[in-house]
């Protein structure tokens, strides 16, 4: 039987940490799933937790009162969902909705947060994981914003 921990540090975001970090994240970690079309989170609401997508597919989207939602990323199983937790204000950038039903891990933010507090090697590394993420979020907005005004 495969244990959280295994499953976990076999994923790519958290390759190569360090089993005691592994351990700690098990501690705030929970099992989650969603249907086709369900809303994890909306933009502006308060952001504490983020999601490894297990299986499933979700839609980061934007608001645009011209065109309505605007998807920026779509993700899909083996990837991250939710950076924002780890930033003050702690505010979700995006909205985010399930294209099929999503199985995924949820992991605490707050719980996660506070480790990182007690043990700024944990925040640092798990910032160095993040950083690529963002860079990719932020790119593909980009792009959207670029086909948005292109289409004026």
């Amino acid at each position: 039987m495969e244990t959280l921990e295994k499953i976990l540090g076999e994923h790519p975001f958290f390759h190569d940490l360090q089993e005691r970090y592994l351990q700690l994240i098990v501690g705030c970690t929970s099992n989650v799933r969603f249907d086709a079309g369900h809303v994890i989170f909306r933009e502006g609401e308060e952001a504490n937790t983020f999601y490894l997508i297990r299986q499933g597919k979700v839609a980061l989207q934007i608001s645009s009162e011209r065109r309505g939602p605007i998807t920026v990323l779509t993700l899909e199983e083996g990837e991250i969902l939710g950076w924002s937790w780890l930033f003050p204000a702690h505010r979700y950038k995006f909205t985010a909705r399930t294209l099929e039903p999503t199985r995924a891990f949820a992991i605490d933010g707050h719980c996660l947060r506070d480790k990182a507090e007690q043990d700024h090697d944990l925040g640092y590394d798990l910032l160095m994981r993040w950083a690529p993420i963002m860079e990719r979020a932020l790119e593909a907005t980009r792009l959207q914003l670029v086909n948005v005004y292109q289409d004026r």
